[in-house]
C-alpha cells in the first residue's frame, strides 16, 4: 500500500526523507485548505503551530471525514494544543525537539489510523453505493411492477439496464412458442443512444449456441465479452458485424443476460452493448468506440441479473394480463354476439354506443370551461367505460324472443289472422252481391234487373270501400312512431264493425286485443311489452354483478345499469335522478337514444335524419330529462359524425 505525507509550515521532512522513501511514503507541501484532499490511499497531514492557523475546524473536520489523520507540531514550550482546536481532530502533538525515530514512530502510528480511516471512509462509500442501488433497484422494481402496458414496459426495461449499466445500447429479445411446440427467440426491442434513428424490424433466432443471444438464452447463464470483434476462438457463438456496417456502429463491450421468471425458466434475454463512462455521451468516431467504452464489471453483472429477473417477471405478468385482457375481450364480443344474434335488427348498436360515450368523455376531457373542467378520464375508466357500453343492452338475453324483434304493434300471426278475416268478409261480400242477383234474376226475371243492379252495385262497391278503408287504416295504425301520433278515431268506429262468420255468429272486425296493440301511440309495444323490454336492464344489472370484476373495472355493472334513467327521475327502472346517475351513464344515455333514432337498420321504426335526432334529444335536454353540457359537449365535438355507419344524416 502505498502512503501520502502533506505538510504545512515549517515541517522539513528531509532529515526523514530517506525512511519516509523506504516506507513508499510521497510527501507534499501544501498551502491552503483548497490542497487539502486525503485522496483514496492513507494520507498524514502534519501542521505546526503556525500553519494550522491556515485551516478551519471545518476544514480539518472534512479532512479527517475523507479519511486522513493530523500530525500537530507544537512549539518549543508547548504542552497543549492552542486553544478552540479540539484534540480529537489530531492523532498526535508532537512537541520540540524532534528526532527522526520519534517522528517516524509518531507518523507509523497516524498512518495507522489514516488507514484506518481510509478504510471505514471505502466501506462506508461501498455500503453508501450498495444502498443507493439497492434503493435504485427497489424503484425500478416499483416502475416495473405498476406498468401494464406491455410494449410500454419493454421499453423500461430496457432502458433502466442501460441507465443502471451506462451502457450506449440494447436490445430485448423474448422466448416464443413455434408451431411445432419448440422454442425461438424474437427480437423485440433495441435502443441505441448514438444512433437513435435505427429502425426496428424484428426477426426470429434460434435457441442454440451460434449467436450470442442464443447462447445465453440456452445456458441460461450472463456473458460479458470484452470486445466483440475479437472473441476467443473456442467459442461457438459469433457476431453478425452487418449491423455496425450499415449503420456505422462498433459493438464492443457486451453484457448479455437471460430473464428468468419465477419458475426459473428463461423467458427472453436481455443484451446491453458498450459500457461508458457517461450516460450521454455519443459514440461517434472509431477513437471514441476505442477510448470511452469499458468493460462490463462484476457488480454491473449481478446488478443488471437482478433487474433481468425483475424484468421477466413483470414482463411474464405482463403478459398473462395481456391474454386475461384478450379472454375478456372475447368473452364481451361473444356477449355482444349473442345479444345481436337474439335481436338482429340492433346489430351493431352495442359498439357504436360505446364508441360514441368514449368519444363523448374524450371530449369532456378537453373541456377548459363549465361543471366539467375539471374532468379527466384515465386511460383504464376509458376502457371500464368502453365495456360497459359494449354490455349495456347484455340483459336482452333474459326477454322473451318474440318480444324483442317485434317489429310492428301486431305480431304476424295477429295480423295475419286480420287479414284473413278481411279477405273472408270481402268475397262474403261478393258472394252475396252474386246470390242476390242471381235470385232477383229467378224471382222477377230482367223486369226491373237495371234499376235493381245499379242499386244493388252502390251498395256493393261502398262495402268493398269501407273494408278496403278497413284493412288500410289497420296496415298504416299497425306502423310503430318515433313519437306519440294519432288518435285512431277511425279505426275504433270500424273496430265497431261486425260480420258473419260461418256458423252465423256475429262476430266484430277488431277483437279488444288488435284494437289495443293497433291504438300504441308510441312504438310498437303495449304496457306488459314494454315492461318486459325494460326488465332488459334489470337482466344486465343481475348478470353483470356476477362477473368477479378487477377493481379498474368493478363500477360497468353501475354504470350500464343507469342508461334510460333520466335526470328527472321519469326513467327506468328505479327512477334515480341527478347526481344519482354516474357522469359516465349519463353519456352513454345520450349515445343511446341518439343511436336508437337514427340507427338505419331497424325495421320497428323508420330511422330519423341526425338533425332531427338532435332536435330531439335537445327537447329531453330542455325538459331536464338529459344532462344540457354533456350534451352540448356531443354536439360540438360532432362526436355522432364519427360513427358514420348505420346513422342517416
Amino acid at each position: 500500500m502505498k502512503y501520502q505525507l502533506l505538510h504545512a509550515g515549517s515541517f522539513d521532512p528531509d532529515p526523514i526523507a530517506g525512511a519516509l522513501a523506504t516506507a513508499a511514503i510521497e510527501t507534499t507541501l501544501i498551502h491552503g485548505a483548497g490542497d487539502l484532499a486525503a485522496g483514496e490511499r492513507p494520507t498524514v497531514l502534519v501542521l505546526d503551530s503556525e500553519a494550522r492557523l491556515l485551516f478551519s475546524v471545518a476544514n480539518l473536520r472534512s479532512f479527517l471525514d475523507g479519511g486522513g489523520a493530523i500530525v500537530a507540531l507544537g512549539a518549543e514550550g508547548d504542552d497543549a494544543l492552542p486553544e478552540g482546536i479540539p484534540e480529537l481532530l489530531f492523532s498526535a502533538l508532537i512537541i520540540p525537539p524532534y528526532s527522526e525515530r520519534r517522528l517516524l514512530i509518531t507518523l507509523r502510528s497516524a498512518f495507522r489510523d489514516a488507514a484506518m480511516r481510509t478504510e471505514n471512509q471505502r466501506l462506508r462509500q461501498t455500503v453508501e453505493a450498495q444502498t443507493a442501488e439497492l434503493d435504485e433497484m427497489t424503484q425500478i422494481g416499483v416502475a416495473l411492477n405498476t406498468e401494464r402496458n406491455y410494449d410500454t414496459l419493454q421499453a423500461l426495461v430496457l432502458s433502466q439496464a442501460r441507465r443502471i449499466t451506462v451502457s450506449d445500447a440494447g436490445s430485448l429479445y423474448l422466448v416464443e412458442a413455434t408451431e411445432d411446440g419448440s422454442q425461438r427467440l424474437r427480437f423485440k426491442l433495441t435502443q441505441n443512444h448514438s444512433r437513435p434513428e435505427i429502425p426496428l424490424s424484428e426477426f426470429t433466432i434460434p435457441i442454440d449456441h451460434t449467436s450470442i443471444a442464443g447462447y445465453v438464452a440456452s445456458t441460461g447463464e450472463p456473458l460479458v465479452i470484452e470486445d466483440a470483434y475479437f472473441l476467443p476462438p473456442d467459442v461457438e457463438y459469433s457476431i453478425n458485424r452487418s449491423f455496425d456496417e450499415n449503420n456505422r456502429y462498433r459493438t464492443k463491450s457486451m453484457l448479455t443476460v437471460p430473464m428468468r421468471n419465477h419458475k426459473s425458466e428463461v423467458i427472453g434475454v436481455l443484451q446491453l452493448i458498450n459500457r461508458k463512462r457517461s450516460l450521454e455521451t455519443v459514440l461517434d468516431t472509431a477513437q471514441d468506440f476505442d477510448t470511452l467504452v469499458t468493460s462490463y464489471s462484476r457488480r454491473t453483472v449481478d446488478l443488471v441479473s437482478g433487474l433481468a429477473g425483475q424484468a421477466a417477471v413483470s414482463i411474464e405478468n405482463s403478459q398473462l394480463y395481456e391474454s386475461i385482457e384478450r379472454l375478456f375481450e372475447g368473452f364481451v364480443t361473444a356477449a355482444v354476439t349473442a345479444i345481436e344474434q337474439r335481436d338482429p335488427p340492433t346489430f351493431g348498436h352495442s359498439g357504436r354506443v360505446a364508441t360514441m360515450t368514449v368519444d363523448i368523455a374524450k371530449a369532456t376531457d378537453r373541456v377548459n370551461v363549465g361543471r366539467y373542467k375539471d374532468l379527466a378520464f384515465t386511460p383504464e375508466q376509458l376502457r371500464e367505460i368502453r365495456y360497459a357500453g359494449l354490455l349495456h343492452d347484455f340483459g336482452k338475453v333474459g326477454v322473451r324472443e318474440h318480444i324483442l324483434v317485434k317489429a310492428k304493434k301486431l305480431y304476424p300471426p295477429n295480423l295475419s289472422l286480420i287479414e284473413q278475416r278481411y279477405a273472408f268478409v270481402r268475397r262474403t261480400a261478393e258472394r252475396n252481391f252474386y246470390k242476390q242477383r242471381a235470385e232477383y234474376l229467378e224471382q222477377h226475371g230482367h223486369q226491373g234487373y237495371e234499376a235493381f243492379l245499379e242499386g244493388m252495385q252502390l251498395e256493393y262497391d261502398d262495402n268493398i270501400k269501407t273494408l278496403d278503408r278497413f284493412m288500410s287504416l289497420v296496415l298504416d295504425c299497425n306502423e310503430p312512431t318515433v313519437l306519440p301520433d294519432g288518435t285512431f278515431n277511425e279505426l275504433l268506429q270500424y273496430a265497431d264493425h261486425h260480420y258473419q262468420d260461418l256458423e252465423d255468429n256475429d262476430q266484430p272486425f277488431l277483437t279488444s286485443d288488435e284494437v289495443r296493440y293497433l291504438t300504441i301511440r308510441k312504438g310498437s309495444l303495449d304496457e306488459a311489452e314494454r315492461l318486459e323490454i325494460e326488465s332488459h336492464v334489470n337482466h344486465t344489472y343481475r348478470f353483470l354483478m356476477q362477473i368477479p370484476w378487477t377493481n379498474e373495472l368493478q363500477d360497468i355493472p353501475r354504470i350500464a345499469y343507469g342508461h334510460h334513467e333520466k335526470l328527472n327521475g321519469v326513467g327506468y327502472p328505479r327512477g334515480v335522478r341527478g347526481n344519482d346517475i354516474p357522469i359516465q351513464t349519463r353519456m352513454m344515455t345520450i349515445a343511446d337514444i341518439f343511436d336508437a333514432l337514427t340507427a338505419s337498420d331497424r325495421p320497428y321504426k323508420r330511422a330519423v335524419p341526425a338533425k332531427k335526432a338532435l332536435d330531439i334529444l335537445a327537447s329531453e335536454v330542455k325538459d331536464g330529462m338529459l344532462d344540457a353540457e354533456l350534451f352540448e359537449i356531443f354536439h360540438q365535438a360532432h362526436v355522432y359524425e364519427q360513427i358514420g355507419e348505420g346513422i342517416t344524416t
